[in-house]
């Protein structure tokens, strides 16, 4: 092989070395897939809270109603409403909720933007929902309050917990 020949493979493969090189480096500058998805459900689970909690003191709550246009709901149907301001179809009510998503094994598993459900009047059955906002906190609609946030380790909340599920 001439002289020539060998200076142009030499300076061809040193060029793909750079290149792969520039490229391995580069790559490493970007997120994982699996990290852009966890920034991505991070964000999403933001944006289901801020949702969730822009209606504070503007909603009214009415068992069995599901009325967007007057703001008028009840726990399962906020949820589901808040839920698909989001681009997320759930089902309303509560139980039908309790099928929805992945469940949580236990509170300290839960994360932002989880659904949290709770027994109210009727021991160990599902009856209330509202979204978890982190650090023991929840946001949910009730006939007390409204939309409000609720400590769910302590007061009337405390003992009443039963499941979470993840979407």
């Amino acid at each position: 092989m001439s002289q020539v020949k060998k200076n142009r493979l030499s300076k061809s493969l040193l060029g793909i070395a750079l290149s792969l090189s520039v490229f391995g480096s580069a790559s490493l500058l970007l997120p994982t897939p699996s990290a852009q998805a966890a920034t991505a459900s991070a964000s999403k689970a933001d944006q289901i809270v801020n949702t969730a909690l822009s209606y504070q003191g503007k909603v009214k709550y009415s068992f069995g109603t599901k009325d967007p246009q007057h703001l008028i709901f009840d726990c399962s149907s906020f949820t589901q409403f808040v839920f698909s301001k989001n681009g997320i179809s759930i089902p309303w009510g509560s139980s039908a909720q309790t099928r929805v998503g992945s469940p949580v094994k236990d509170k300290a598993h839960l994360q932002k933007g989880d659904l949290v459900m709770f027994s109210v009047n009727t021991p160990g059955k599902i009856n209330h929902v509202g979204i978890y906002l982190g650090n023991g906190k929840f946001v949910g609609n009730s006939p007390s309050r409204g939309v409000a946030i609720y400590d769910m380790n302590s007061g009337y909340w405390k003992n009443r917990y039963i499941t979470g599920r993840h979407l």
